[in-house]
């Protein structure tokens, strides 16, 4: 049996109820199973307790925590179970001689995806999307080639970033069209999505990691930091424009989320409430289950064990300097 991801929206308290999890609120108590829990999502207040916490932590549960903005606060990270001193080190090294060759291939990833989004688009007659699409295909790899340090290389990533949301005037529900990306806070629909779904993305991919023997802390395009697992963030990137923005799109273009009904508005800030977070992160985790034949393994599986394998990857090339290729839609099949 598969683990699952468990979402608490509702305000109340989680407790240990003998040898599984019990989350009590005003609708009375929920339980959930111990065995088959991989990560929980606190999206609200939710009082916990270390009696709690060692459990969890005991049973290799991952806690991701969410204030009232829809903002990420924190993840209660267990005890490392997959420890790896030879592979720290091997990573530390990578980071000293090899960083700039793993930061241009995840900006290359990121290139590559949003290229396949737009060209979804581009194919329903949008063909005013033609010098994006120009630009990603033939721009972007003249410029990584060019690129001699992290920060030039930042520098693409930027502009594949801005360009991209340059376009979605072309395609998206007019009432989701931003002027600028705004994160903190975010100020309108569209940026409140984004940031929502980047989190979220951001913390499905901690959960990935923990699972590995990577270090968390020890990035290569995002520059390593305190209190952040700068990795989660370098990981994540390839995957934003097939798994975010696809479905900001799709809820969007669809009418399934509106402005009107979806959205809370105050004075310089713009969050989902309750119905329109519920309606997210639904079509957030079916298109994290969504499945394809994967071109090297030959079977089926998900976007999120997908994740799981861009780990797996980057610890080849480090280990092995197996080429690294982070993943790549247009291979979903």
């Amino acid at each position: 049996m598969s683990r699952k991801t468990k979402y608490l929206i509702s305000m109340g308290e989680l407790k240990r109820k003998d040898n599984s999890l019990v989350f009590k609120n005003d609708k009375g108590n929920n339980y959930i199973p111990i065995e088959n829990t991989r990560e929980i999502y606190c999206m609200n207040e939710i009082s916990i307790n270390t009696k709690l916490l060692d459990f969890i932590g005991k049973s290799g549960i991952v806690i991701h925590f969410f204030n009232y903005y829809n903002n990420y606060s924190g993840t209660f990270y267990p005890k490392e179970y997959l420890l790896s001193g030879k592979l720290l080190v091997e990573q530390v090294n990578a980071y000293n001689q090899k960083r700039n060759t793993i930061a241009k291939a995840i900006v290359a990833g990121i290139g590559d995806n949003i290229h396949e989004v737009l060209y979804h688009y581009y194919r329903h007659e949008k063909i005013e999307l033609k010098p994006y699409l120009d630009w990603l295909k033939e721009d972007t790899k003249n410029l990584l080639d060019k690129a001699d340090n992290i920060k030039e290389i930042l520098s693409v990533e930027g502009e594949i970033w801005k360009r991209f949301y340059d376009s979605f005037k072309i395609f998206l529900n007019e009432d989701f069209i931003m002027n600028k990306r705004v994160k903190r806070p975010p100020d309108n629909p569209i940026n409140a999505l984004i940031s929502f779904g980047n989190s979220l993305l951001y913390t499905k991919t901690i959960t990935e990691i923990y699972n590995t023997h990577l270090n968390p802390t020890i990035s290569f395009l995002h520059e390593p930091s305190e209190g952040r697992f700068s990795l989660a963030l370098d990981i994540s990137e390839v995957f934003k424009p097939v798994v975010v923005y696809r479905t900001i799109f799709d809820l969007a273009n669809r009418n399934v989320l509106k402005v009107n009904e979806h959205f809370e508005k105050k004075l310089n800030y713009c969050i989902l409430n309750e119905k329109g977070r519920n309606i997210f992160i639904k079509a957030f985790e079916e298109r994290l289950q969504s499945s394809f034949k994967h071109p090297t393994l030959k079977r089926k599986t998900t976007l999120q064990t997908a994740i799981r394998l861009d780990c797996y990857k980057l610890i080849k090339y480090i280990v092995e300097d197996k080429e690294f290729s982070p993943f790549k839609l247009k291979e979903m099949v």
